[in-house]
């Protein structure tokens, strides 16, 4: 075998959660950051927790939020009922122009 070709091994590899928690493994890195661990993920603690870095559920709430105050929400049988409203009158004006 070669000498040397592997990396450092550390048996006590300090891992940092976002969360704040703190937990030791064996790794070739000394010190690892994770955004979610065991502690905080949803699948462990049962709690729903949205990780939102770039505010997208703020603004699809703000979004549907004024959609609904103004009225402007349409089911979808209700907007393909209108396309194909639209349709069929493109095809019955073009038998006509004929």
């Amino acid at each position: 075998m070669k000498k040397d070709i592997h990396p450092k091994y550390f048996k006590e590899a300090k891992v940092t959660c976002a969360c704040g928690n703190t937990f030791t493994i064996g790794s070739t890195l000394e010190n690892i950051s994770v955004e979610i661990c065991s502690a905080c993920h949803p699948f462990y603690t049962g709690k729903q927790k949205l990780v939102d870095s770039a505010r997208r559920v703020d603004k699809f709430k703000k979004k549907v939020e004024t959609a609904t105050k103004i009225g402007k929400t349409v089911k979808k049988t209700e907007k393909k009922a209108k396309q194909k409203a639209k349709q069929a009158t493109k095809k019955t004006k073009i038998e006509i122009d004929k």
